[in-house]
């Protein structure tokens, strides 16, 4: 019945509309009366019906002008839902354009006073069957796949809608449509029916008009397509189809483009041109942008927005042009320091740093390599003279500049050029397929080193590479002068033979290493002042049979004179490497050694532009396959003994560990030592090896060698109590074993995933892992039985030898053998048990026993126990002690590694008495310890910490523990040559940390030590030294904390221009070889060197927050002052003065925010972080501060510490997590973003009370946020939209409407109906 009385009811309505429609009635009489019937009828208004109703009269039968009259008369009245008759009309106006240009003109009239308004609709009565409704008409539910949930939702895809049916009609008009890639129309811009007689009742069907009508309706429409670019609510609307309909954007933007190229009536428009249609439409992602409040934000803003990086030498010398790029410094030098090795590939890591920081900085690309090189530049100068010592040296930072950093770079460019690959690949136009794709990011890698060439000053090569540097420049010359050679040229020319201006730098050997990876091509070398002059002819011919890599590949066999200049030289393309691989899998067996010997030479250290695949390969051939072929009882590894111990002894040295661990191979490489420990530890030492150097080995060498470099490669022999101290481990306690594995493992299994495969495209097949099974601890059992036996003996005294047993009998034979001469003196024979006898002793050769290493390193322990104790009770002299030790490790070299395990364990239980160094039982340190309390003072002069004095009191002599001693007088009884340098690798490091854990001065007097044997080592010996001072005295730490922050900033008191930066903060380099004496040593350098054995790692959470606070307070505190010096309340440029200091104490904000959030992620890495902003953070603002610690008093302080935290905070997240969704650390951000959110919004709601300075809070809030919209939109997508809603709610309570905007904007589809609803709020 009601069903009837509806259709009754309109029956009625469009009645009376014809008849008033005959009758000539007045549009507004007509409205008033319908108004009135349909309240009497209880007709809610507007009305859905009616609006279809009034639509379907006029198209087509009664399209004339009274009709379109009473539609608007019906629109001004509120009787319709102008959205909706719009939606109506362009379904039917639009297909019917051409035949009814008078309509699609009275259309796009309506358009232009009613599509810019939502406010009332939206919010209006019979809104959800006024949607419904229109999405039904315009089927935007199936077109963008959305169901419509939230008003605002539909609004955009609404608007969107309505711009793209104009620009795809006006297309069609112009004759475009056909160069759209899918030549067809999104919308039914054209009619199915033939229209015979279709001309508008009221165009007189004159063809001059209608032409001249068709031509000005194509004007119409572009112009009214600018506007809803240029319209400030639908321009936001727009804009968040752009950001959350990805797809349909892109399609849309073609069409927009392919107009503003060719349209006739985009260029007869006096309103609009083509130029500003195609900027308004590609500067939508700043229709978000923030407009400034108050000058404060002003500056904020300025800070945060792009920064272009000023190029002068100060670029080098660290000022604050530079200052934006400090982490990058930071990075570079914390990697190459060479403590500890990670289980990371540097590549990845500095690709995500490089990403995060120019987010963060909001710079180009040209302006992020620019910094990039100067930051690399730098590193490399701060080691032109290196110390002398078991740290990495020049050759690891070459690595990171010339293959580590090159490498970053081509992922950074191909990540960019494989996705406009796809694009290509995928875009229907085969115009687009037929492009070849070159990144803009390629681009600006090219102009970057253009520019780079202009500082030639800063880019002097280090003088061991010169040579080198100035080949590379010849190259080019002879290139650019047309001149040929061969790569064999290079194998024998000097520099005697190349012209006087053929000098190179580190930006020629940059440049090739670009050109090796396909960064550059050969145009490079024609860039302006790349080479200076050419030559006309080659200076001199090649003599025949030169040994080199030219001579290898053409076929010449592999003499001593041949492996030693291949050994010397390394090879310059992968072919070359290629070719020695080969041999050394499948020659001969000594072909084998020789090609692992030069696989390990200069084509390891120094081969830059080839490093990723010669590391590769020496990796590979520790862990070959088995042959199919191979039938043998024993493994296949023994057969090849002599290679694998070659390999071993060639990639023993600190800077090829660290080479290893920047490329990422230390997981792999960790997997191949275990089985070569496993196969040959369980080898009985019956048989031999001669090398081609006359040196004999067996399985005990072999095992040795690679041990000892497996031990290295985490820190075995730290008490587990470093490991639990505090709620965040430390870095490095990660590094075990079973972690090395799991990496390895899962490194292997990801080498199938989309983004591995692309990388393993550009690898040598013979660089792929020959491995690909996963492998655990438990595959390798008597190395799992070492380890547990390892760490039960850190974790507790020593105990389970039984008498009798055959670990009993091999322990009375060790102990035998290591202390013979005493019992052939005729001395009580050593035994592990209390009883003792006297006899003499058997042949040296016949003491040794022919056992597994496994079994003799089961039973060190109790060996050095038991010596250690007789030691204690006056039955072993010291030195008998050291020279058994010493027999004991030349035996098996690999026991030192228990022996410093041991020792470890032993000096922190306390329970042995000291031994008094007095030169006569222990060696003294008496000679040389004022000397290193001198140098201790001026290595610290800076930092204002106090060293303690090294006298212990009277006259007595200095004292160790008798571990410690033990110890040290073992390791002082090496050579210090190449055979020894690879066990004091080991035993050096072991010793520094033993000696660091022990009380003050512990370090000193084993320095001094050493340093009367070893004077070369004294600068590394006593600046490890000087490090322990911290490792005493939490406020030290804190006081170097403030170092580091007071020489960044250039703050001790003085103004706040005056220079800091990256200089200052990790200097140039030391040592007292450069200036006769020790100079005080960076406060950043120290650091870096000493917070690995920082325990309690929590407790630098909040010391460098409130470090960091305090300095903001010195920043805000000189820049009131030097605003009072200047006068400004009396100067005309009084304001122009205020906002320059108020600038600068933004930067320097800003670059105390980066120093503070790089050394939380430096120190504690992702775990620190996470706690940082869970728990740190919350409860700072949770908390009561005094004005020393919200950045000053209130005001502009209190708001610069604000956007300091933000900074601090936000930074923080990036390095932990990257700036996208496929770094490592993006899998762990969603938890942690998200609760930090939730606090955010509870405390705006009021659900929580803050006890922190209101200008604080809010300055952190909006900073916080401002910088996550701006630099990492990727983040709002993680967090819950309820959440996002709550915030946005709370800013715009602080009348911040524009970021409470911003923030829904960027956080996707889930809140695109809030945003949309905000945006029409406001009009």
């Amino acid at each position: 019945m009601e069903l009837i009385v509806q259709k009754t009811l309109w029956n009625n309505v469009l009645e009376f509309t014809k008849s008033a429609q005959n009758k000539g009635t007045e549009p507004l009489q007509w409205a008033i009366q319908l108004s009135t019937s349909l309240n009497s009828a209880g007709v809610s208004l507007p009305s859905v019906q009616l609006a279809h109703l009034l639509v379907s009269h006029i198209c087509w039968e009664n399209n004339v002008p009274i009709t379109w009259k009473y539609l608007e008369k019906a629109l001004t009245g509120h009787l319709v839902p102008p959205m909706l008759v719009l939606a109506l009309l362009s379904s039917r106006v639009i297909p019917s354009r051409r035949s009814r240009p008078g309509a699609y003109r009275l259309y796009m009239e309506l358009l232009k006073r009613y599509a810019y308004s939502f406010k009332s609709q939206i919010h209006g009565p019979n809104y959800e069957s006024i949607m419904k409704s229109i999405d039904e008409v315009l089927h935007l539910s199936e077109i963008f796949g959305l169901q419509v949930s939230e008003p605002g939702v539909l609004v955009v895809e609404y608007a969107f809608s309505i711009v793209w049916q104009l620009l795809d009609a006006t297309l069609d008009d112009e004759g475009l449509l056909e160069l759209t890639p899918e030549n067809n129309f999104k919308w039914a811009s054209r009619s199915q029916d033939m229209e015979i007689d279709g001309d508008d009742s009221f165009n007189h069907k004159i063809p001059e008009h209608h032409e001249r009508l068709l031509k000005a309706n194509s004007v119409m429409a572009v112009e009214l397509i600018a506007q809803f670019f240029q319209n400030k609510i639908t321009s936001r609307l727009l804009c968040l189809a752009q950001k959350n309909l990805p797809t349909h954007w892109k399609r849309f933007i073609e069409n927009i483009r392919l107009l503003g190229s060719n349209s006739s009536a985009l260029r007869s428009s006096n309103l609009i041109s083509p130029e500003v249609l195609l900027q308004l439409s590609s500067d939508m992602q700043k229709v978000f942008s923030r407009e400034s409040r108050n000058s404060l934000q002003t500056q904020f803003r300025a800070v945060t927005a792009p920064v272009f990086l000023s190029c002068s030498a100060g670029q080098y010398h660290g000022d604050s042009r530079s200052a934006i790029w400090l982490p990058l410094d930071l990075f570079l030098e914390d990697a190459t320091d060479g403590s500890q090795v990670a289980p990371t590939s540097a590549i990845e890591d500095l690709s995500g740093y490089i990403k995060s920081l120019r987010a963060v900085n909001g710079t180009s690309w040209h302006d992020t390599f620019l910094g990039l090189w100067f930051a690399a530049i730098r590193l490399v100068q701060r080691e032109r003279d290196p110390i002398e010592g078991p740290v990495p040296r020049l050759d690891t930072r070459l690595c990171m500049l010339l293959s580590i950093i090159i490498l970053a770079l081509a992922n950074i460019i191909e990540e960019e050029e494989v996705a406009q690959a796809d694009e290509a690949e995928h875009h229907p136009s085969k115009q687009w397929n037929n492009k070849q794709v070159e990144g803009k990011r390629r681009k600006d890698l090219v102009s970057s080193l253009q520019i780079l060439g202009d500082y030639e000053g800063l880019l002097t090569s280090p003088p061991s590479i010169s040579s080198v540097a100035n080949l590379a420049a010849a190259k080019a010359m002879m290139f650019v002068s047309g001149l040929t050679v061969g790569s064999g040229y290079f194998d024998c020319i000097s520099m005697s033979d190349l012209p006087m201006n053929c000098s190179g730098n580190l930006r020629h050997l940059i440049v090739e290493a670009c050109i090796a990876r396909n960064l550059l091509d050969t145009s490079a070398y024609f860039w302006p002042g790349y080479v200076n002059g050419r030559i006309n002819q080659i200076p001199h011919s090649i003599p025949s049979q030169v040994p080199g890599w030219s001579s290898l590949m053409k076929g010449a066999s592999l003499t001593p004179a041949m492996v030693n200049t291949l050994v010397s030289t390394p090879a310059s393309s992968l072919a070359e490497l290629e070719k020695i691989y080969d041999i050394a899998v499948n020659g001969s067996d000594d072909e084998k050694i020789s090609a692992a010997t030069i696989l390990c030479g200069a084509s390891f250290i120094r081969g830059w532009n080839i490093q990723e695949y010669t590391v590769r390969f020496v990796t590979n051939l520790l862990s070959p396959p088995i042959p199919p072929d191979y039938s043998g009882s024993d493994s296949h590894l023994i057969c090849i003994a002599p290679s694998l111990n070659t390999l071993l002894v060639g990639i023993s040295s600190v800077d090829a560990v660290q080479i290893l661990s920047l490329h990422g191979l230390v997981p792999q490489l960790a997997g191949a030592l275990m089985e070569i420990c496993e196969v040959f530890g369980s080898c009985v030492p019956n048989r031999s090896w001669n090398l081609p150097s006359g040196e004999e080995i067996n399985a005990h060498v072999v095992f040795s060698h690679a041990f000892i470099l497996l031990l290295r490669l985490w820190r075995f022999n730290h008490p587990p109590i470093e490991h639990v101290m505090g709620d965040v481990p430390p870095v490095w306690s990660q590094l075990t074993p079973e972690y090395l594995l799991l990496v390895r493992n899962s490194q292997v299994a990801s080498k199938n995933s989309p983004k591995d495969q692309n990388r393993n495209r550009k690898l040598s097949t013979a660089a792929m892992p020959s491995s690909t099974q996963p492998i655990f601890v438990d595959s390798f059992p008597k190395l799992k039985v070492w380890y547990r036996q390892h760490q039960a003996c850190i974790a507790s005294t020593l105990s389970g030898l039984v008498h009798g047993t055959p670990v009993h009998q091999i322990v009375d034979g060790l102990l035998n053998m290591m202390f013979r001469k005493m019992n052939k003196s005729g001395g009580q024979t050593l035994t592990s048990g209390s009883s003792s006898s006297s006899g003499q002793g058997s042949d040296d050769v016949s003491l040794r026993p022919k056992l597994p290493a496994w079994e003799i390193l089961e039973a060190v322990p109790f060996v050095v126990d038991a010596a250690l104790t007789a030691c204690s009770h006056g039955r072993l002299s010291p030195r008998e002690l050291a020279t058994g030790l010493k027999d004991l490790a030349d035996f098996l070299p690999a026991s030192l590694a228990t022996i410093v395990s041991y020792f470890s364990a032993e000096v922190t239980r306390g329970i042995w008495k000291p031994a008094f160094m007095n030169g006569t039982d222990w060696p003294s340190p008496a000679a040389y310890l004022s000397t290193a309390e001198d140098q201790i003072k001026r290595i610290l002069a800076t930092t204002g910490v106090d060293v303690p004095s090294l006298a212990q009191g009277g006259t007595s002599p200095a004292t160790l523990p008798l571990p410690l001693a033990a110890f040290v007088s073992l390791t002082i009884t090496y050579k210090l040559d190449k055979a020894s340098e690879r066990f004091l690798n080991l035993a050096g490091p072991a010793l520094e940390s033993l000696s660091a854990g022990c009380p003050w001065p512990c370090m000193p007097i084993v320095a001094s030590l050493w340093s009367q044997k070893v004077k070369r080592w004294s600068d590394f010996l006593v600046f490890s030294a000087s490090r322990t001072v911290f490792h005493h005295n939490s406020d030290a730490v804190v006081q170097l904390l403030k170092s580091c922050f007071t020489a960044t900033l250039g703050l001790s008191g003085s103004p706040i221009t005056n220079n800091g930066g990256i200089g200052a903060l990790l200097g140039h380099g030391f040592g007292s070889h450069f200036y006769g004496g020790f100079s005080p040593v960076a406060p950043g350098v120290l650091y870096l060197r000493v917070y690995g054995c920082i325990r309690d790692i929590m407790f630098m959470t909040e010391e460098i927050l409130s470090i960091l606070m305090l300095s903001v307070r010195e920043i805000a505190t000189n820049g009131q002052q030097k605003e009072r010096t200047e006068k400004l309340k009396k100067s005309k440029y009084g304001t122009r003065y205020g906002q320059v200091s108020l600038a600068e104490a933004m930067k320097k904000v800003k670059l105390a925010a980066s120093l503070g959030a790089s050394l939380v992620w430096l120190s504690g890495g992702s775990g620190l972080v996470h706690s940082l902003i869970q728990e740190t953070l919350p409860s700072w603002f949770l908390s009561a501060h005094g004005p020393e610690q919200e950045g000053g008093h209130v005001g502009m302080g209190a708001m610069l510490g604000g956007y300091a935290l933000a900074y601090f905070a936000f930074m923080c997240g990036t390095f932990a997590w990257g700036v996208d969704s496929v770094s490592p650390g993006s899998k762990r951000r969603p938890r942690v973003i998200g609760a930090h959110f939730e606090f955010m919004a509870s405390a705006l709601d009021g659900k929580i009370s803050l006890g922190c300075d209101w200008a604080t809070w809010r300055a952190y809030v909006s900073g916080f946020v401002s910088l996550m919209v701006a630099c990492t939109p990727v983040w709002l997508l993680e967090v819950d939209v309820d959440v996002l809603k709550r915030l946005s709610k709370g800013l715009r309570l602080w009348n911040e409407e524009d970021l409470a905007l911003a923030l829904l904007g960027r956080s996707g589809i889930g809140a695109m109906g809030a945003a949309a609803e905000l945006i029409i709020g406001s009009e």
